[in-house]
């Protein structure tokens, strides 16, 4: 068994991303995946995946190959936008912790 690239590890968590927004209509679905990665995901991150994206093929959720082809979503996220900034709590930012 061959271990996991880097390129490999980020699929898996880009199509993990897709698959908890998959119950969502698909254009709000899109609009998640691809505002969670740009939230989150480093630069290097995304430029990674976008690279090693056509040769994954059918392996890449189609909400992935979707959301990482576009600059600017179609419709709002279904999740509140994050922030790491703690005096915004209850505007989108998390308290767990």
């Amino acid at each position: 068994m061959s271990a996991l690239t880097q390129e490999d590890k980020l699929l898996r968590m880009a199509n993990q991303i897709a698959t908890f927004f998959r119950s969502y209509p698909e254009k709000e679905a899109v609009a998640g995946v691809h505002k969670h990665i740009e939230a989150f995901w480093t630069p290097r991150m995304v430029s990674k995946l976008e690279a090693a994206l056509p040769a994954f093929g059918d392996r890449a959720d189609i909400l992935v190959r979707q959301a990482m082809r576009i600059d600017e979503p179609e419709a709002e996220s279904p999740i509140r936008a994050a922030t790491r900034d703690p005096q915004k709590l209850g505007e989108g930012a998390s308290d767990a912790g």
